[in-house]
């Protein structure tokens, strides 16, 4: 009954207006301009929170727009100096042009990297489906060669993510792990969620072992409660990790238990002018999630 409902409403998702999925994405997008996201960051950080920043948008269609992406992204970095905030940046390959070349997204990440070194910050390179998985890996690797102020994401409902992080062989590795949100077939990921939990803690045993350095990115509790209980297991130091959660996703006084603990906690905020673009992108590609979406949009 509830996929029903959820495919109901995923395939009437384009004919909602923009005042109605507004109150939804109002409430997890930080506005459309850098000073409403950096007043949000700054919020933040004043109640004990780290951030990651990230400008809405993905798949840009020429080299014009990936450029001006590219120096808004740059632009971000100075102003986060300017202001002494504790925020890092989050960028999407396929934003800074990815669909158009290789050659143009490497040249526009090494222009980030540069920055984020010359302001001592830190850039993470996000994961999207899988068709982009090998070449975030190779520009990760290649990026890690000369810098340590990178970072990338892995998935753990991919099959091959365990010995992706294997092989990278790197002392430096430093990565946010998600369950993933992309549709992806059942040849080359876990459906289940179990098995999807029991593959990220796995992946998780092995990064703290190997002394990598982990974004624990997850909003479900059962899985939270598991990973307490690994970190206490192995007597993980908190410099080894941080939790991330998406900016305005309740968590259940958790956010409270990880500062508590003195673990750090990074909170996730996405903004800029395609919040409904995204918003209607994010219901149609995690049928999952739709529930829970019109649950927020008539609270």
């Amino acid at each position: 009954m509830i996929n029903i409902l959820n495919s109901i409403i995923i395939n009437t998702t384009t004919l909602l207006p923009k005042s109605i999925v507004q109150l939804f994405a109002g409430k997890y997008v930080a506005g459309e301009n850098h000073k409403t996201a950096l007043n949000v960051v700054k919020s933040l950080n004043e109640n004990g929170f780290s951030a990651t920043i990230d400008i809405l948008g993905e798949h840009v269609v020429n080299e014009n727009e990936a450029e001006k992406i590219t120096t808004e992204y740059i632009d971000l970095f100075d102003e986060i100096a300017e202001n002494k905030l504790d925020c890092n940046i989050s960028i999407k390959p396929s934003h800074i042009g990815l669909d158009l070349g290789e050659g143009v997204f490497l040249s526009n990440l090494k222009l980030l990297v540069k920055r984020a070194e010359y302001h001592d910050n830190f850039l993470r390179i996000d994961m999207e489906s899988s068709s982009a998985t090998d070449i975030t890996i190779k520009a990760y690797r290649e990026m890690l060669q000369t810098s340590t102020t990178v970072g990338t994401v892995f998935q753990a409902y991919l099959f091959r993510t365990l010995d992706d992080i294997k092989n990278i062989q790197n002392d430096q590795l430093n990565f946010r792990l998600c369950k993933g949100i992309y549709k992806e077939s059942e040849d080359i990921s876990i459906q289940d969620r179990k098995h999807i939990n029991e593959n990220y803690l796995k992946i998780l045993r092995y990064a703290f072992t190997a002394e990598n350095y982990v974004g624990i990115a997850t909003h479900d509790i059962d899985l939270l409660k598991e990973i307490y209980s690994l970190i206490d297991e192995l007597n993980v130091s908190p410099s080894r990790f941080e939790f991330q959660i998406l900016y305005g996703v309740p968590m259940s006084g958790w956010l409270e238990k990880h500062l508590e603990n003195k673990f750090k906690v990074r909170i996730y905020v996405p903004f800029g002018p395609d919040w409904y673009e995204y918003s209607i992108r994010r219901l149609k590609e995690n049928p999952n999630i739709a529930a829970y979406v019109i649950k927020n949009l008539f609270r």
